[in-house]
């Protein structure tokens, strides 16, 4: 458990993969015959049926829209997304969970089943619904609101019973409130169906739910978890059987026995390069063998790359029927109830035969449904001969019926992401399906005090459902709620929904304060489901507070656009802080997360954090003095490539990308920056250059005098000319100069080889206009370097053959590669300036020079810096990252990417999708229930990993915090000693020597207030610690802070240090 509790005690780095996400899916389609009328799963209609729907022709990605959920499924899944009908039944909270995250994913149909109508009770779920939808059947009123998350996916109502006629034009089904002999008549159907029908059952009841998926007797899984092929870099193969293969110590393999692998660029032992997959066995983290005799093979010599083989997967999955009877083994989620799962498949039958019985379900807090509810219970146990449970649970049973009818909000959201994957999977065969049940509870979220009859009972009000589980008692705590919810993008939207429907700050004693600094780009609307496109370049906390407040227009929020950071403690102030009841954050980043966390630590307010990276999600519960908090134990830093690596020696394409970013950014962001800089002011420029003086300053100049210089462009033509001269110098000067300096048959000072693994051995590109690769990076390249120097462009820019006629006419000089010319391959090497003696004299030439081109430049003359824009496709950024790195991939023999793979990369784009997000915010507003009704041990918290695509659901209770102690004293990193009044720092001396401490060093901040060392320090004895804060630590007290904060350093009798608490002196 060790393992797994520091896994899920951390935040969102622990659970980051060494692998990107795949681009497309493994595998072959599905092979199924059948139905004309549709695409077979795994195929896309324009592969396998008519096209779109009534012939049109497919829709294409939108990839601006869809970028970070392609960074997930890559464009094969969504392809199949697309091509995909899917009815929901039962529009319950449940219901419109799973169609909203189902609209965003962007099938190509949504048909929303329902023939009840809304009520009241509805209100605590559905968060399409409002006070004026009573009475409207429920499918219905949800259409318009569902329609606005995604025009490019239709949406319908169906509001008559379901029929099989209806059943049969979906590639998948989902029944939200089916009675079991209606849903067993359903699957039936579906799974003999040609080709099968996919059938999910879910149920949300109180705070328990469950998941069923059957998808037929045969299904496909053409990639099984979405991670890219592990690959290694070979460095040795024995002639051996089995052979040994060992690989460079670059990075870990992440191979496992009986993993498929194949081999290619092996150098000597070419008979491996045949393409035939083999099997490792006994994998280590740098070697493996495989089951194969290369005795009479070829000697190694070098070279080799080893990738990892993805086989597709048939999954049979029996009938609903079948499996209700033999579940086989149950997903577990929580360890600590290893026994619930066949629990729970008894009581939703149970259920099941009650509303069969009674019409309804039992009532909460009512003793007689108990009773009856337990014996339907025991009466189906006893008939269940082989799966029989020793004893009932009588207490869960009790709670199971109690709150039955409820379906809340957070278990809503949760079981809506579970499920929204599952149909996605169903369409696609992306990820590894349910197989077949799931069940979870969370009976931990009530409150520890007993629950009264009475107060369960139903006043018509939107939150009936919620009190008939929690009582009006809890209710009303999160009604009169002071929260603070900090992001409202993809977590922060799916937050504020849950909020709104749970009450929480719903009253006129709570409130609500949301706080970011961001704007809605387009690329947010497929994940942060508050937001229309006509939001775009709108504020996203006022707009997703708007949003909140639609759902329940009782809600008190408050939305600020201010970063929470150390420049805003003056927003976020002591009262501020001091006032609120619990801190919510919906961040993407660490940094942030640190610095909440800092401050909920400081405050002694419980923080609830979670995070997401496509498919994987995580909660992290921070709870004062029963919980370590988030920054207790840190990642690793992510590992970073050697700048010479970088530079000089890449082997794979994320080297390139990084190096491509790195000079986009020099050339047409930082270059003329600092020619903006010179013009501005020369005599202050020269100063601060002759103030460096170093090799750093010399070729900052270099680049200037460049710019300013031959590198200057005043007519198109002279952009195109630099961009052809940037090919040669990039991808045919510099690799000649590098193979010049180090052939290939150099060797290292030891008598190595010098390109051994993983260095690759470079060839030199020779430039070709009918290459359209190379015309799209001319083309990229002197359209961004005729923006930055203020250069019209003309209509012809982007006519590549035009642009040819103009490229062949350049005249390229010879290159002579150089003698003597310093290449870095010092992989510890920080920068790669080279310091020379005479650095002082160039720079002063430079600065000379820098002078006469200034004045041949028009009046007024500045550059236009470029900052790196990944999200908008027609600014040609992307075009000349993808083009750059993929020219040098080239010249290194590396394979390419497309310019969505090189944009995820480049962009550093967090892989995300609505149904992980879903599932993290309802896991932790159940973990929201336990904070605001208090009194809850620490072991009926739960901190959550899961990764929907395998599917995997990890929970433990929180690690508690470190005690540290000193005599009878003991504390924690939550504790803050206060220290009341506005004493002198002899009194304050006293206070810690009455404690058993002497405190010898007292600071601020980084000043240093008193130190028994220092004599003169003894003159400040007599004054007041604040007023010598402020005349030796110039530290600003502002008006609205009431304390001080010192860092003490103490020490025992007997002279040993004391790690104590931060100390606050209250000194107003």
């Amino acid at each position: 458990m060790g393992c797994l509790r520091r896994l899920l005690r951390r935040g969102l780095l622990a659970m980051l993969p060494s692998k990107r996400p795949s681009d497309a899916a493994a595998g072959d389609e599905n092979g199924r015959g059948g139905d004309a009328k549709r695409p077979r799963r795994g195929e896309t209609e324009g592969a396998g049926g008519s096209g779109g729907r009534n012939g049109a022709a497919p829709r294409e990605i939108d990839e601006d829209l869809h970028s970070r959920q392609l960074a997930v499924y890559g464009r094969e899944t969504m392809r199949r997304l697309f091509a995909s009908d899917v009815l929901v039944s039962g529009l319950n909270g449940l219901g419109a969970e799973i169609a909203k995250n189902l609209a965003l994913a962007g099938v190509k149909s949504v048909t929303i089943h329902d023939v009840k109508n809304v009520e009241m009770w509805d209100l605590s779920g559905n968060f399409f619904l409002s006070e004026d939808d009573i009475g409207k059947n429920r499918a219905a009123a949800c259409v318009a609101k569902l329609q606005e998350l995604n025009n490019a996916v239709l949406i319908s109502a169906l509001t008559e019973e379901l029929t099989m006629e209806h059943l049969s034009k979906f590639q998948a089904v989902v029944f939200t409130d089916i009675g079991l002999d209606k849903a067993y008549e359903f699957d039936y159907y579906c799974h003999n169906h040609q080709p099968p029908i996919s059938f999910i059952k879910s149920e949300v009841c109180g705070l328990f739910g469950s998941v069923f998926c059957d998808f037929g007797p045969k299904f496909t899984v053409l990639d099984v978890d979405g991670e890219d092929p592990h690959t290694g870099i070979i460095a040795s193969i024995s002639n051996d059987n089995p052979a040994l293969i060992s690989c460079v110590d670059d990075e870990r393999l992440e191979f496992q026995d009986g993993d498929l692998v194949v081999f290619s660029e092996v150098h000597g032992m070419t008979e491996l390069n045949d393409g035939k997959p083999r099997k490792v066995k006994n994998a280590r983290p740098f070697s493996f063998s495989i089951e194969e005799d290369t005795s009479n093979f070829g000697i190694y010599v070098k070279g080799g790359i080893v990738t990892q083989v993805k086989e597709p997967k048939v999954l049979c999955f029996k009938a609903l029927r079948d499996a209700m009877t033999d579940p086989g083994e149950f997903l577990l989620s929580d360890f600590s109830k290893f026994e619930r799962p066949p629990v729970l498949h008894l009581a939703f039958q149970a259920l099941d035969k009650f509303k069969k019985d009674h019409g309804r379900c039992p009532a909460a807090g009512c003793e007689e449904d108990a009773q009856s509810f337990l014996k339907i219970a025991a009466a189906i146990n006893e008939a269940s001969a082989d799966r029989k449970l020793d004893t009932i649970d009588e207490k869960l049973f009790r709670q199971f019926a109690s709150g039955s009818r409820a379906v809340l909000n957070p278990m809503a959201a949760m079981f809506g992401g579970i499920v929204g994957q599952e149909v996605v999977k169903a369409c696609s065969g992306k990820f590894h399906p349910l197989n077949q049940f799931f069940y979870f509870d969370s009976v931990e979220s009530l409150p520890t005090y007993p629950l009264e009859p009475q107060d369960l009972k139903p006043s018509n009000s939107r939150y009936d459902a919620q009190v008939s589980v929690f009582g009006s008692k809890l209710q009303k705590k999160m009604e009169e709620a002071n929260t603070f919810v900090v992001g409202s993008g993809a977590l922060g939207c799916e937050f504020l929904k849950n909020l709104a429907l749970m009450g929480v700050s719903c009253s006129s004693k709570g409130k609500l304060t949301i706080t970011d600094d961001d704007i809605i780009e387009k690329s947010n609307l497929s994940r942060q489901f508050l937001f229309r496109d006509w939001n775009i370049g709108q504020a996203k906390s006022t707009v997703a507070a708007t949003a909140a407040n639609a759902i329940n227009p009782s809600l008190y929020i408050d939305a600020l656009q201010n970063r929470a950071c150390p420049d805003t403690e003056n927003v976020f102030h002591d009262t501020f802080w001091e006032g609120l009841d619990v801190v919510i954050n919906a961040l993407d980043n660490v940094n942030a997360r640190m610095y909440m966390d800092m401050r909920c630590l400081y405050f002694q307010k419980p923080l609830l954090e979670s995070g997401t990276l496509g498919a994987k999600c995580n909660t992290q519960m921070v709870i004062p003095h029963l919980t370590e908090n988030y920054g207790a134990s840190r990642d690793p830093p992510e590992k970073q490539a050697p700048m010479c690596t970088v530079h000089s020696f890449p082997h794979n394409i994320d080297h390139c990308l990084t190096w491509a970013r790195s000079e986009f950014e020099g050339l047409l962001e930082k270059t003329p920056n600092e020619v903006n800089s010179f013009l501005s002011n020369p005599a202050q420029y020269a100063a601060a250059m002759r103030k460096a003086g170093d090799a750093q300053a010399r070729e900052l100049l270099e680049r200037v005098s460049e710019c300013l210089n031959k590198d200057r462009c005043s007519t198109f033509d002279d952009c195109i000319s630099w961009a052809r001269l940037k090919f040669e110098d990039y991808f045919s000067n510099r690799v000649k100069q590098l193979t010049f300096t180090f052939p290939e048959d150099a060797a290292t000072s030891m008598g190595a080889p010098f390109w051994s693994a993983p260095k690759r051995f470079p060839r030199a590109l020779q430039f070709s206009a009918a290459d359209q690769s190379h015309l799209n990076f001319i083309m990229s390249a002197s359209i961004l370097r005729a923006e930055s120097f203020g250069v019209a462009i003309p209509e012809w820019a982007k006519n590549t053959s035009k642009l040819a006629d103009v490229v062949q006419k350049i005249i390229v000089p010879t290159f002579e590669p150089k003698q003597g010319v310093n290449i870095v391959t010092d992989e510890k090497a920080s920068n790669l300036s080279s310091t020379s003696v005479d650095d002082v004299a160039v720079i002063e030439d430079l600065l000379a020079k820098l002078q006469e081109y200034a004045k041949r430049l028009p009046p007024g003359f500045q550059m236009k810096p470029i900052q790196f824009e990944k999200d908008d496709d027609t600014n040609f950024h992307m075009d000349l990252i993808s083009g750059l790195a993929n020219m040098r991939a080239r010249n290194y023999s590396i394979p390419e990417v497309d310019k969505l793979k090189a944009k995820f990369i480049a962009g550093r784009i967090i892989p995300a999708i609505a149904t992980s997000t879903a599932m993290a915010t309802g896991l932790v507003c159940l973990e929201l229930y336990k904070v605001m009704a208090g009194e809850h041990p620490v072991e009926d918290y739960r901190n959550t990993f899961a990764n929907l695509a395998l599917p995997l659901f990890s929970m433990a209770e929180p690690v508690p915090p470190k005690v540290m102690k000193h005599k009878e004293t003991s504390w924690t990193v939550w504790d803050r000693w206060s220290v009341q009044g506005n004493l002198t720092l002899a009194e304050l001396l006293q206070w810690f020597a009455d404690k058993g401490l002497t405190a010898y060093s007292i600071s601020c901040g980084t000043s240093l207030l008193y130190n028994n060392m220092f004599a003169r320090h003894k003159d400040r004895l007599p004054k007041k610690v604040v007023d010598v804060a402020r005349e030796v630590g110039k530290v600003d007290v502002p008006e609205y802070r009431r304390h001080l904060d010192i860092g003490v350093a103490c020490e025992d009798e007997d002279e040993n240090d004391v790690d104590i608490p931060l100390v606050s002196v209250y000194f107003r």
